[in-house]
């Protein structure tokens, strides 16, 4: 047995596989990244210290989807930053409505997105 990671590909060039390594390697931000290693250790601990690793299951899950949005767009990730920080210093936003998001979501889900 190697010692070696394991960095195993989906198969689909738009959806790393579900790894550490794989989701790290598939962060097109800085911002993504840096947040990506500050909590991979302090999830890691907090789920040996109660010896539960459903926490760590869900912070794989969410930046796998973050990778995944990274892989495809990674220019909307860019301007999600812009956005965040300009929310941050409190300058006004162009917003979407509910109705316009959920239906940009069912056509999402109806081209398998």
């Amino acid at each position: 047995m190697s010692a070696e990671p394991i960095h195993r590909t989906s198969g689909d060039p738009g959806r790393p596989a579900k790894n550490v390594l794989a989701i790290r390697a598939a962060l097109s931000h800085p911002r993504d990244i840096e947040a990506f290693e500050a909590g991979l250790p302090v999830v890691v601990t907090q789920a040996h210290a109660a010896r539960d690793w459903s926490a760590l299951d869900d912070f794989i899950h969410r930046w796998w989807l973050m990778a995944i949005d990274s892989l495809r767009d990674p220019e909307g990730r860019r301007r999600m930053w812009e956005t965040a920080d300009r929310l941050n210093r409190g300058e006004r936003v162009n917003t979407t409505s509910a109705e316009e998001f959920k239906a940009m979501l069912r056509a999402r889900l109806a081209r398998g997105v």
